[in-house]
C-alpha cells in the first residue's frame, strides 16, 4: 500500500477534456438605441459545444484560450442576441457588437457575473467571485447564504466546526471536489468546510444528485466543485483583503500572480485568521467560538505546450490549532482533567494535484489525468477523550475523450482510476488501522443533438479492498421540449465507506458512549431526480423559475442512533429497513431592471429512518426553508447592496425524556429568521465592505446540555438547530492591483 501511495505522489498529470492554444482577445459592445457602440461588460463568451468559456470584465474586454479544432466562438447576454464568431486570425482584436431584444443562448448570467445557470443536462448552479462576496465569506462554509439548497449549520457548540446538508442529508453524502479532484473526504470531513478561503476561489458549482461516472461512486446527493483562482485567467498582480468582526476575529488574505514566459503562470496564495480572545455571551461557563489560528498556503503554476498539452499544478499546507471549551480552561494544568472543560484540535494537511492534458492523432481525442496525493494528520482531546488519526490518500484518474463524429453529436468517454486510503487511528486507549484500495474502470457515453437532447449513461466499476465490488450506473437527460422551457430527468447509485469517528467527532463534545453494534458495511444508495427549468421576460429581462425533486433511498445506511438513550450512541446498519429522504425546491429569479435582482426560494425535505425498529423522522433535519435574496448594483458596481432574510422550519430534536427534566428538551425546535446586510463601495484599486449577519439577534437558548457539570452522565454539546451566535457585524477591504 505504502508503495502504490508513493508511486502516486510523483504523478505530476492533469486531466482537460479540451487543450488550448493561443488567446484570443477583443471588446463585447452593444448597439444602443442611437445605433452606437456601448461597452458590455458581463458578457458570456464560450467555445461552441463546450462549457469552456469566460465573462468580459466591466471594460467589455475579454481574454479566452483558443482551443485546437474549434474556430467558433458563441457570444451572449440577457436580453439580446447571441451571435457566433469564426476566429481565423488570433493576432486579432475582435470588436463584437450585440443587439438587443431577441432570446438568449445556452449559457445565462445572472445579476453581474454573480450566479451561473447551466445548459448541461445535470442542473449546475455556479457562484462567482462576485457572489460569494455578497456575504462575510471567509471560508466555503459562509459561501452558501444565498441559496436553499445547501444548509450550513454548526455540529456543536464548542469547536466551531460546520456541516453542510443537501436534500436533507448529511454532508457526508455530498462529494466536495477542488477542481474535479477529491478533496474534503476522511479526516477532513469535520472541519474541512474551513479549509478553503474565500479570497482564493473563482467559482463554486452546485450540482444536486449523482454525477459524472468519471468522477467516482461516492456522489449520492450531490456535488460541490471549488474553482480557485487560475494565473492564466487572473487579472490579479495582487490582491490583498483584510477582514474583522466584532469578535475580534481577523483574517488575511494575500494573492500574487506572476507569469513565466509565455508558456506559464504562477500563483501564491496565503490566509491567515485568528481569533484570540475568549466570549462568553451567553453566560453558561463556555466559550462561544473558540480560540483559533490558522496558516494557510497554496502554490499554483499553469504551463502549455503550445498544440500538444496543457496543465496545472497545485500544492497546499494548513495549519490549524483550536481550542475551546470553559472560560477557565487551562491547558497546561487542566489537560485530561476533570478540573475543568476544553477541547483541543491541531491540525497538519498537506496536499498536491497535478494535472495534464494532451492531444492524440485523431482531431477529436485527448486525454487527460488526475492525480493526487494527501496526507492529514488530526491531534484532538475532549474533556478526558482523545482522539489521534492520521491519513495518507492517493488519487488517479485516466480519462479517454473522443468526439465520434465531426458535428460531436456523439461522444465517449472511458478510463481508469484509483483510490487509496490509510488511516491510523486512535480513540481512547484503542488503535484503529485501515488500509483501503479501490481500483475501478468506467464508461460514458454522450448524445447532443443541437442542444435541444442530451443524454448520457455510464456505468463505472471498483472494487473496494474492504467491502467488495461496488457497480455504479448513471443517467442524465435534458430535453429542451419548448424555446424557454427544460426538462433535466437524473438516477443512479453511489456508495461510501463508513468512517465512524471521525464523521462523529461532534459526539466526542457529549458525555456518550459510542457503542458498534456490528460489523458496519458500505452505504450504498440510489438517488433519482426531476427538473423544469422556465425562463421568460419581464420588461425585456430574463428571469429564470426553477421547481426540481430528489429522492434518495438507502439500500444500505450507517444509522447513528442517538434516540434510544441519551447516555449512548449506537451504530449499526439499516439494510433491509427503510431509510430514505424527499427533496423538494422551487426557485425564482427576478431582474426587474438593471443591477437589480431578487431570488426567492422555498425548499422542503422529508427525511425518514428506521431508529430501533421504528420509522421516525431523522434528528435535525429542517423539512421547511425559505429564502428571499435582495441585491442591487449601480453602475459599474460603485456600490453594491445586498440583503437575505431567510425562514428556518422546526427540526426534530434526538429524544432526552430519561433525562432529569431540567435536561430535557421539547420534541422539536422553534421555527425563526435570520437576516444578513452588507453594503460595498468600490474604489478605484480598493473596496471597502461593512456588513451584519443574524441582525435579527436570534439566539439557541442553552445550547449545551448540563454546561455548569460538564464531566456529569448528561453533558451534550451536539444539539444544535439555531445560531449560537448573535448578531455579528464585521468590515473588510480589498485591493487589487491588475495587469496592465
Amino acid at each position: 500500500m505504502y508503495k502504490i501511495i508513493k508511486n502516486i505522489s510523483i504523478i505530476f498529470l492533469f486531466s482537460f477534456n479540451h487543450i488550448y492554444g493561443q488567446t484570443i482577445q477583443g471588446t463585447v459592445y452593444e448597439i444602443n438605441d442611437n445605433q452606437k457602440d456601448e461597452i458590455l461588460p458581463g458578457a458570456t463568451l464560450h467555445w461552441l459545444g463546450t462549457n469552456i468559456g469566460t465573462v468580459s470584465d466591466d471594460k467589455g474586454n475579454f481574454s479566452i484560450a483558443k482551443i485546437k479544432h474549434n474556430n467558433q466562438l458563441v457570444v451572449s447576454f440577457v436580453g439580446y442576441m447571441p451571435d457566433t464568431i469564426m476566429i481565423d486570425d488570433v493576432k486579432k482584436h475582435y470588436s463584437i457588437r450585440l443587439k438587443k431584444n431577441i432570446e438568449l443562448s445556452e449559457i445565462r448570467v445572472v445579476s453581474d457575473e454573480t450566479v451561473y445557470i447551466s445548459s448541461r443536462p445535470i442542473l449546475t448552479q455556479s457562484i462567482t467571485t462576485d457572489g460569494i462576496r455578497k456575504a462575510a465569506c471567509c471560508n466555503l462554509s459562509e459561501s452558501f447564504e444565498n441559496t436553499v439548497s445547501i444548509d450550513v449549520t454548526y455540529s456543536d457548540a464548542i469547536t466551531g466546526a460546520k456541516q453542510i446538508q443537501m436534500l436533507g442529508l448529511a454532508g457526508i453524502y455530498t462529494q466536495i471536489l477542488l477542481e474535479n479532484t477529491p478533496y474534503i473526504r476522511g479526516l477532513s470531513a469535520p472541519f474541512g468546510l474551513m479549509y478553503i478561503p474565500g479570497a482564493w476561489m473563482e467559482s463554486i458549482n452546485i450540482s444536486k444528485g449523482t454525477s459524472s461516472v468519471i468522477n467516482g461512486y461516492e456522489s449520492i446527493t450531490g456535488q460541490i466543485d471549488v474553482n480557485y483562482k487560475n494565473p492564466e485567467r487572473s487579472k490579479e498582480k495582487l490582491f490583498v483583503n483584510a477582514f474583522l468582526n466584532t469578535m475580534l476575529k481577523s483574517e488575511l488574505n494575500l494573492n500574487t500572480r506572476y507569469p513565466v514566459g509565455k508558456r506559464s503562470s504562477h500563483m501564491f496564495l496565503f490566509h491567515f485568521e485568528n481569533q484570540p480572545i475568549k466570549l462568553d455571551g451567553n453566560k453558561d461557563g463556555f466559550i462561544d467560538a473558540p480560540l483559533n489560528t490558522q496558516v494557510n498556503m497554496m502554490y499554483r503554476m499553469d504551463y502549455e505546450i503550445h498544440g500538444k498539452m496543457e496543465g496545472k499544478t497545485i500544492a497546499s499546507y494548513l495549519y490549524e490549532n483550536r481550542q475551546g471549551g470553559q472560560m477557565k480552561f487551562n491547558k497546561p494544568k487542566d489537560y485530561l482533567t476533570s478540573n475543568h472543560y476544553g477541547i483541543g484540535i491541531e491540525t497538519h494537511r498537506m496536499n498536491l494535484i497535478s494535472k495534464n492534458g494532451f492531444f492524440l492523432a485523431g482531431e477529436h481525442e485527448s486525454i487527460g489525468t488526475i492525480a493526487s496525493v494527501t496526507y492529514h494528520k488530526h491531534d484532538g482531546f475532549s474533556g478526558l477523550k482523545t482522539y489521534f488519526a492520521d491519513q495518507l490518500s492517493g488519487y488517479l484518474n485516466i480519462i479517454y475523450e473522443n468526439f465520434m463524429d465531426k458535428k460531436e453529436q456523439h461522444k465517449i468517454n472511458a478510463g481508469l482510476s484509483y483510490q487509496a486510503d490509510l488511516f491510523n487511528e486512535k480513540f481512547m486507549d484503542t488503535t484503529y488501522q485501515r488500509r483501503e484500495s479501490v481500483p475501478g474502470l468506467f464508461a460514458q457515453y454522450s448524445f447532443i443533438y443541437h442542444d435541444k437532447l442530451v443524454v448520457i449513461a455510464g456505468i463505472r466499476g471498483d472494487y473496494n479492498s474492504l467491502y467488495g465490488m461496488y457497480v455504479t450506473p448513471r443517467f442524465h437527460l435534458k430535453w429542451q421540449f419548448l424555446k424557454q422551457t427544460s426538462l433535466r430527468l437524473s438516477a443512479g447509485k453511489g456508495y461510501r465507506s463508513p468512517n465512524v469517528f471521525i464523521d462523529n467527532t461532534a459526539l466526542m463534545n457529549t458525555s456518550r458512549s459510542f457503542v458498534i453494534k456490528e460489523k458496519l458495511k458500505a452505504e450504498k444508495a440510489w438517488n433519482m431526480g426531476a427538473n423544469i427549468t422556465q425562463t421568460f421576460k419581464i420588461k425585456g429581462k430574463e428571469s429564470t423559475f426553477i421547481i426540481d425533486y430528489f429522492y434518495t433511498d438507502f439500500v444500505n445506511q450507517v444509522i447513528v442512533d442517538v434516540d434510544k438513550n441519551p447516555q449512548f450512541v449506537y451504530f449499526y446498519n439499516s439494510e433491509g429497513k427503510k431509510s430514505f429522504a424527499h427533496s423538494f425546491q422551487a426557485e425564482l429569479m427576478l431582474y426587474p431592471f438593471k443591477g437589480f435582482e431578487i431570488i426567492t426560494a422555498y425548499r422542503y425535505n422529508y427525511v425518514m429512518q428506521t431508529i430501533d425498529n421504528v420509522l421516525i423522522e431523522k434528528a435535525l433535519s429542517g423539512k421547511h426553508r425559505a429564502l428571499i435574496n435582495i441585491g442591487y448594483a449601480t453602475k459599474f458596481d460603485k456600490w453594491k447592496f445586498n440583503i437575505t432574510t431567510q425562514f428556518h422550519g422546526s427540526q426534530r430534536l434526538p429524544n432526552t425524556k430519561t433525562n432529569p427534566e431540567n435536561y430535557q428538551l421539547a420534541n422539536y425546535s422553534p421555527n425563526f429568521i435570520t437576516l444578513n446586510a452588507q453594503i460595498t463601495k468600490k474604489f478605484k484599486y480598493f473596496e471597502i465592505y461593512v456588513g451584519a449577519e443574524n441582525i435579527t439577534n436570534y439566539k439557541q437558548k442553552n445550547p449545551i446540555i448540563a454546561s455548569e457539570d460538564p464531566f456529569n452522565q448528561y453533558f451534550d454539546s451536539s444539539i444544535i438547530w439555531g445560531p449560537i451566535d448573535g448578531i455579528m457585524g464585521y468590515c473588510g477591504v480589498r485591493f487589487t492591483l491588475k495587469n496592465t
